[in-house]
């Protein structure tokens, strides 16, 4: 039993540091892109819609269409959308 019990030290050891890697990895991304944004707040650009466009960028193109038309469905239940013009 106790070389059953190294390996599974070992694999566990194995597992925790692979982890540990890869949330320090992740941490150093994080700050990259905060750098990014903070680079494009001073060039003028608006952080909240560049998340935004992120975002949408992530989704399905058929998914994000039928989230455009219920926005513009419940906008226009809400009265927040202009009329269609008769040109």
């Amino acid at each position: 039993m106790a070389v059953e019990d190294s390996v599974a030290q070992d694999q566990l050891r194995a597992f925790v540091e692979r982890i540990e890697r890869m949330e320090e990895e992740k941490a150093a991304i994080a700050a990259d892109i905060k750098e990014i944004y903070a680079e494009a707040k001073g060039n003028g650009f608006d952080i909240k819609i560049l998340r935004q466009i992120i975002r949408i960028r992530k989704q399905d193109a058929n998914e994000r269409m039928e989230q455009e038309a219920l926005l513009d469905l419940y906008m226009s239940a809400l009265g927040m959308q202009n009329a269609p013009s008769d040109d």
